[in-house]
């Protein structure tokens, strides 16, 4: 049930979004020095709330002499995502006297949880320190009406200005240049760093970093699994017949490049669809559609130039020339058209493949729920695509709906299946207006039936789009847990698609792909590594001197602070290569069971005479200390120089 206070907050949104204090001129604009004379003086932050990217809890006090920018900003909005990258250049350009703190104002239920806010911090590379206002106490203070607000203080603790909207940084590089001048001639500026601890420092890290979508299909015979692994800028393509990665396009560095597999560049991709050998990609960040030639091995840009078109009125164009804006989903319709999810202007756009002209196709750019003609309906940040007879259907996630547009008539209608307004939401199958969804971003179809990535419930549900019934498939509190139908856990899905009797999940926060089979709701995880091991990236162990004969690899976990290790899960502990030194003692491969403060485990093994390189590899699960239900695997690989010989130590011991 949506708050009372936010329910007020957001009637006034349409109100002023632009306002200032001691009479900066509305359009901002400001001549050398001619600051406005701040007069309110900016309220600090409740000493209650969570604190992120940061040990302790901040004070303005304690950021005197310092420029302080608050964003108001909840994890869903794709215009908090789109101010992002003005928010790093701000603080790339003003290092040491400028701090940008996040104020987190959950929109939806499931953002107000720190857990979760902590992933999206992680996904978004957010590096300032980011507050937990979950319930509105610092929102209220400041008079935000709208998501993204941002507040500029100066070095003394006054409000400056406040502004609701995008285009950060146009509005206060110059405030805050100009700010930096004064009190720096006042030798009031403190540069001092504040060296405060990230979220990165102890984020375990996995093959794949958050994967948003996945599509299969099957290329000169194979069938072919595309993962786009989106923080590491690259799509993993997993072979379903030999069971491993097959390549990588992309060379995983952020960037907008065409060129070979390896060398081309993408930024945070999405959505995919596959047309014959080639393969399309929705890259989000850089605004742009990209077409991977599977046969060629080459990457080109099919539309986008890389800069975020407006979000009212972005207009039509050609391949290089025209400007999107942040395209989350693809679905070909036969081998001649692409429709687009553009996120960023609440549209469904097309793209012609034989030259790339794009232009908008459904949607006024308006954000809402409003049905009707499909050029003057409301969507609100379309973010799945699947087609199915002669309609697009879309996961609409900021009004938390899955909605259609027609495709086979000229004219075309958009309607909605289960879905109600920007702020109805909630967890509950039924039929029709009684569903509630939270804010879901996949959908696929079998050809009969809806499948969707209920997304901030952490389920995968099933829709009838002729009665409209909803139902749970699989999925409930988010976790991550393999099992059948009552046990499966996810944690905020964003991708779903259908594919020979299975359905293939892009299971985000858990880094990992979930393939769920629709008969019995029983759910499996891919072992999706990179194959053969790189053994660049394995630890390599100082030289080991041992005794031949019966011996011993100990292996000690200390889990980063943050996160313990899982005495519910199965520990596995691998001989990979003997390297002609060392064999099994028991069993190449071991599983064993940890016990509550357990931290030290043991691999078997016999020791030959001689020197050589044993590999052995680590299989462990860590937990979150402060949601259990958020445990991510761990995966460690150690190469091991031994010599063995006479009358010596047998055993050998490691620390992760």
């Amino acid at each position: 049930m949506l708050r009372p206070i936010l329910i007020l907050l957001l009637l006034l949104a349409a109100a002023l979004a632009v306002y200032e204090f001691g009479g900066l001129s509305g359009a901002g604009r400001l001549n050398a020095l001619e600051l406005p004379t701040p007069t309110m003086k900016a309220p600090d932050f409740p000493s209650n709330l969570q604190w992120l990217n940061s040990d302790r809890a901040l004070t303005l006090a304690e950021l005197r002499g310092k420029v302080v920018l608050l964003d108001f900003w909840t994890y869903c909005c794709i215009n908090c995502m789109h101010i992002i990258p003005d928010l790093k250049r701000l603080e790339a350009e003003f290092p040491d006297e400028l701090v940008v703190i996040g104020v987190h104002s959950a929109k939806f239920t499931q953002e107000g949880e720190t857990a979760n806010i902590r992933q999206a911090i992680l996904r978004y590379e957010i590096e300032h320190p980011v507050i937990n206002d979950r319930n509105f106490l610092v929102w209220q203070s400041y008079g935000a009406r709208a998501w993204p607000t941002v507040a500029l203080i100066d070095p003394e603790g006054r409000i400056v200005m406040i502004r609701s909207g995008e285009g950060v940084y146009g509005q206060f590089a110059e405030p805050i240049r100009q700010l930096v001048e004064l009190y720096d001639g006042k030798n009031a500026i403190n540069q001092k760093p504040l060296n405060l601890k990230r979220e990165t420092e102890t984020a375990p890290e996995s093959c794949l970093a958050y994967p948003g979508k996945v599509i299969a299909g099957i290329v000169d015979g194979e069938r072919l699994l595309f993962i786009s692994d989106q923080n590491h800028n690259r799509i993993v393509v997993w072979s379903l017949d030999r069971g491993q990665v097959v390549r990588t396009i992309g060379s995983g560095s952020s960037g907008f490049r065409d060129g070979s597999f390896d060398e081309s560049a993408f930024d945070h991709p999405q959505g995919m669809a596959l047309v014959g050998r080639k393969l399309y990609v929705a890259d989000t960040e850089n605004h742009a559609v990209r077409e991977a030639n599977l046969e060629t091995g080459e990457v080109t840009t099919l539309a986008g130039n890389g800069s975020q078109a407006p979000g009212w009125g972005a207009a039509a164009g050609k391949g290089r020339d025209v400007s999107l804006s942040s395209p989350w989903d693809l679905a070909a319709a036969g081998d001649s058209l692409l429709y687009v999810a553009m996120a960023g202007t609440h549209q469904i756009w097309t793209i012609r493949l034989a030259d790339g002209f794009a232009a908008p196709f459904a949607g006024s750019s308006r954000e809402g729920l409003q049905d009707g003609a499909r050029q003057r309906a409301s969507l609100a940040q379309p973010s799945g695509l699947a087609i199915l007879g002669d309609r697009l259907y879309f996961a609409d996630s900021e009004v938390s709906a899955i909605r259609y547009v027609e495709i086979g008539t000229p004219e075309g209608r958009v309607g909605t299946v289960v879905g109600l307004d920007l702020f109805e939401f909630g967890d509950r199958d039924g039929v029709g207006d009684d569903v509630r969804l939270q804010h879901p971003l996949g959908v696929t179809t079998d050809g009969n039936l809806l499948y969707i990535a209920d997304t901030y419930n952490s389920k995968i549900k099933r829709i009838d789009p002729a009665s409209r019934r909803t139902e749970t498939l699989v999925g409930g509190k988010a976790g991550y847990r393999d099992g059948a139908k009552g046990e499966a856990q996810f944690y905020e899905p964003g991708g779903i698609h259908w594919f020979a009797g299975k359905l293939y999940i892009a299971d985000t926060n858990n880094g990992r792909i979930r393939v769920v089979d629709p008969a019995d709701g029983k759910v499996e995880t891919l072992p999706v590594e990179e194959n053969p091991p790189d053994s660049a990236a394995a630890v390599k162990a100082p030289l080991a001197r041992v005794g031949m004969g019966a011996g011993k690899i100990f292996i000690r976990i200390v889990p980063p602070v943050g996160w313990h290790l899982n005495v519910e899960a199965p520990l596995r502990l691998s001989l990979i290569d003997g390297g002609g030194i060392a064999r099994p003692a028991v069993a190449a491969e071991i599983n064993l069971t940890p016990k509550e403060g357990e931290s030290e485990f043991a691999l078997p093994v016999i020791w030959l005479k001689g020197k050589g390189e044993a590999v052995i590899e680590v299989n462990y699960i860590l937990c979150g200390d402060q949601d259990a239900s958020l445990c991510i695997p761990e995966t460690k690989q150690f190469v091991i120089p031994v010599e063995a010989g006479e009358a010596r130590e047998t055993g050998i011991y490691l620390k992760i």
